[in-house]
């Protein structure tokens, strides 16, 4: 049974291989979603990737996840430190929610330390480059299959 998961990604990450490729590397935002479709499919998982500069669109995916029981791993990136709607709407989920972040939030500017969506995920993945999205399905497909 293939489970279904929402990747959804915020402001910016369309900007992926022309933004700050010091920090987020050179692969393009296409190219993020090619790689994560092939390893869910590797996984038995269906992905559904969508990407938001919208405070108002993600917190329209979050609450269509929670009506749907959908499992979500998020990269809410800027929001992840000052929205609190945005972490209201993943405390609505039911099912498990992955937080992924390109690099380690950890390691740089004071103001990215601190993360008001942590509270309502089941586990964090950071700092990997664009493996934290494959460690997060690995990560995904392994809680889902142990509520199977």
């Amino acid at each position: 049974m293939s489970h279904k998961v929402l990747i959804i990604n915020g402001p910016n990450l369309n900007r992926l291989g022309t933004r700050e490729p010091e920090i987020y590397g050179s692969v393009s935002y296409a190219d993020l979603e090619r790689t994560v479709e092939e390893k869910a499919v590797e996984m038995g998982l269906i992905v559904e990737l969508r990407q938001s500069n919208s405070e108002s669109e993600i917190i329209g995916w979050l609450h269509e996840a929670a009506d749907s029981q959908l499992p979500v791993i998020i990269n809410p990136a800027a929001f992840t430190h000052y929205s609190y709607a945005i972490a209201d709407a993943c405390a609505m989920l039911v099912a498990p929610l992955i937080e992924v972040h390109i690099s380690n939030p950890g390691a740089r500017e004071e103001f990215r330390h601190h993360s008001v969506v942590t509270p309502a995920a089941t586990g964090v993945i950071a700092g990997f480059g664009l493996d934290s999205y494959l460690l997060a399905l690995q990560a995904m497909s392994r809680l889902l299959l142990a509520k199977a």
